[in-house]
C-alpha cells in the first residue's frame, strides 16, 4: 500500500513513518515545507505526483492557548486544510486518515469518553479539529478519523516546545521545582503505541472515527510522579490546582479517552499508559547512549 504522511516530523507523523514503513507500506514522507494543507495546489501536487492508497493527515496547528487569538490561522490548517487534503483524497480514491484530539470533548463525563460520545469542544483549537472531523466526512467518502491524546513520542511537538515526559525529566535533573495539576485528567498516549494501532486500522482499509489512546487514565501530577519513579529520579512534585495555573484556553476536566470499536487484534497495541511510559524511556536512554 502507498501511504503518504502529511505532517511527517510530528509527534505522530514521524512515528507513523516508522511503523508505516516497517509494516511493509511505501511512504511519501512530506512535512509542512513540502505540504501546505492550507493552499489547495500544493496537495494536489504531492496527490498527482504520488497518487497513495491513503493519506494520514497529521498537519495540525496544535498551540492551544495561541489558537485563543488566532483562530483564523487554526480553522485554516485544521479545517480549511482537512477539507482539502478531503477533496484531493475523493479525486484520487484514497483513504483519507484525519488525526483529531481528545479536546472535542468538554470534559463533564466522570468517566472516559468513547466514539458514541457527543462532542463539546471547549476551546478554539477543539471546535477547529471537529470541524475539520466534520469536513473530512462531508468531502470524502472513505475516511477514518483517530482521535489521540496527551502524545508523547521522539519527534517531540514542534507546536509546543516539545513533550511533556521530557520536559518533567529535564526540570527534574536540573534541580527545579516541579508543580503540575492535580484534577484534569487525560490518557497519556504513547506516539509509536497509536501509530501500531492506526497502522494496522489502515492497512485493513477501516473507516469511521476511532479513539486511539494508551489504556487508562491519569491526573497531570499522577503522570510526573510516574515518569520520575521510573526515570529513576528522587524529585518529589508538587500538586496543584488548575486554578493556580490559569490558561487562555480552557481545557477539560476529563478528556480520558477509550475505544467500543476497537478489535481484540488492534487493542493490543494500545497497552496501559503506564507499560508505553516505561518503553519510551528505555527507548529514550538506548537513543542517547549511541
Amino acid at each position: 500500500m502507498r501511504t503518504l504522511i502529511i505532517g511527517s516530523t510530528g509527534q505522530l507523523g514521524l512515528a507513523c513513518v516508522e511503523i508505516f514503513r516497517s509494516a511493509g507500506h511505501d511512504v511519501i514522507a512530506a512535512s509542512h515545507s513540502e505540504v501546505e494543507v492550507a493552499d489547495p495546489q500544493s496537495v494536489n501536487r504531492i496527490f498527482e505526483r504520488d497518487r497513495p492508497d491513503a493519506l494520514v493527515n497529521c498537519a495540525a496547528y496544535v498551540r492551544v492557548n495561541d489558537a485563543e487569538d488566532q483562530a483564523e490561522d487554526a480553522f485554516r490548517v485544521n479545517a480549511i486544510g482537512a477539507r482539502h487534503v478531503a477533496q484531493a483524497c475523493t479525486e484520487f480514491s484514497t483513504l483519507c486518515v484525519y488525526v483529531s484530539t481528545d479536546y472535542v470533548f468538554d470534559g463533564a463525563l466522570n468517566r472516559p469518553y468513547t466514539e458514541e460520545d457527543a462532542c463539546r469542544p471547549l476551546n478554539v483549537y477543539g471546535t477547529s479539529k471537529l470541524a475539520g472531523e466534520y469536513l473530512v466526512q462531508q468531502y470524502s467518502p472513505r475516511w477514518l478519523i483517530a482521535r489521540v491524546a496527551s502524545l508523547f513520542g521522539k519527534a517531540g511537538s514542534r507546536g509546543k516546545g516539545g513533550n511533556f515526559v521530557d520536559t518533567i525529566v529535564s526540570h527534574a535533573r536540573a534541580g527545579r521545582p516541579i508543580r503540575v495539576v492535580n484534577d484534569v485528567r487525560m490518557s497519556p498516549t504513547y506516539a509509536l503505541d497509536a501509530a501500531r494501532a492506526l497502522e494496522h486500522l489502515v492497512s485493513r482499509e477501516k473507516t469511521g472515527v476511532f479513539h486511539l489512546a494508551n489504556l487508562g487514565s491519569c491526573t497531570w501530577f499522577e503522570f510526573a510522579r510516574r515518569i520520575l519513579e521510573v526515570a529513576g529520579l528522587d524529585t518529589i512534585p508538587e500538586p496543584i490546582s488548575s486554578l493556580e495555573y490559569p490558561t487562555k484556553a480552557q481545557r477539560p476536566r476529563n478528556s480520558s479517552l477509550e475505544s467500543t470499536k476497537l478489535s481484540p487484534e488492534v487493542r493490543v497495541f494500545l497497552r496501559p499508559w503506564e507499560d508505553a511510559l516505561a518503553a519510551y524511556l528505555v527507548e529514550k536512554d538506548h537513543e542517547q547512549r549511541r
